[in-house]
């Protein structure tokens, strides 16, 4: 179970490096005014989302074998309070904002982004408080 719970760590920490950075690469492209510099950040959007694709598919994967396992050695784990759903909740709002990406990158891939700047800017602060909300849910066990 240790295995399983340290990977998953892993994979979360490689899936929520491109969340917050691809954001950040939209600021970067909305900002620039070459159209090379412009050309060479879609290919950066696409390759992190690949990237970020493994992180949170091996994330959710080893996650799910998790459940699995506490299912099987412990299921009061998952029903001693309702932080488990709440996690699941928010876990299922991080899919949605990765989601969310995609479509991002083939806007931007296809020169159709209508974000401004400032926009992208506070949409970049989402996975950041879902994290917080996650990581506290886990340790602190608030319900």
């Amino acid at each position: 179970m240790l295995w399983l719970k340290a990977f998953h760590v892993i994979f979360v920490v490689t899936w929520f490096a491109g969340l917050f950075y691809l954001p950040r690469l939209f600021v970067y492209h909305v900002e620039a005014s070459e159209a090379v510099v412009r050309e060479r950040l879609k290919i950066m959007q696409r390759r992190l989302l690949m990237i970020t694709h493994v992180g949170g598919a091996l994330a959710l994967a080893f996650g799910i074998a998790l459940m699995v396992w506490w299912l099987r050695h412990a299921p009061a784990l998952l029903t001693s309070g309702l932080w488990f759903h709440c996690k699941m909740l928010l876990v299922a709002c991080l899919v949605g904002y990765h989601a969310m990406l995609v479509v991002m990158v083939r806007r931007f891939a296809a020169d159709r982004n209508t974000r401004s700047s400032r926009w992208l800017r506070l949409f970049n602060e989402i996975p950041a408080l879902l994290l917080i909300a996650i990581v506290v849910l886990v340790v602190v066990k608030p319900f």
